[in-house]
């Protein structure tokens, strides 16, 4: 597999090979695009009792959902995850994969955006769930639209098309 830059990547969008929706231009880097901070959560239910992780185990059951309006924020306490979601839907080819990143001006606030499942198979076409951790000293206020995350993408050798349990997430 070989990462797509700066021309490669527009040439990509223009092909239809990568379509991401809403985008704008200043979004696009030299390796990867930025995506925003979307208005929809799942925040973390306090809890005492053990919650059994195995293969038929919901995280909704742990979660409720959250919708802020634009202009508001969400407050991440130290020590404390929340699932997010990217305001762009992204639709790869079916020979194109790519991996979701933080962005280093958050990290250095603390901030881990994307905490595992950070890779995206060939021909996903949905929003990004984003597994953020507050993991400095203080509470983070984050704001929908901000530009929290990069997506790089990736050539593959051959085609394949994901058809999982989350192929058409629109909500965290």
């Amino acid at each position: 597999m070989s990462v797509l830059i700066g021309k490669e990547i527009e040439k990509a969008l223009k092909n239809k090979l990568i379509n991401i929706e809403p985008l704008e231009k200043s979004q696009i880097g030299p390796g990867s695009i930025d995506l925003t901070l979307g208005n929809d959560f799942r925040i973390f239910k306090k809890q005492s009792k053990i919650y059994h992780v195995k293969n038929h185990s919901h995280f909704q059951d742990i979660t409720r959902a959250v919708h802020v309006k634009d202009g508001g924020y969400v407050v991440i306490k130290p020590g404390e995850m929340i699932l997010g979601i990217t305001r762009e839907k992204i639709t790869l080819a079916d020979n194109i994969s790519g991996r979701l990143e933080g962005r280093s001006r958050f990290a250095r606030f603390g901030l881990a955006v994307h905490v595992t499942a950070g890779f995206m198979h060939p021909g996903i076409s949905n929003h990004q769930v984003l597994e953020i951790v507050n993991l400095g000293h203080g509470p983070l206020a984050l704001y929908p639209g901000t530009r929290i995350c990069q997506f790089i993408f990736e050539k593959c050798d051959g085609h394949a098309k994901y058809q999982g349990r989350f192929v058409e997430q629109v909500k965290p």
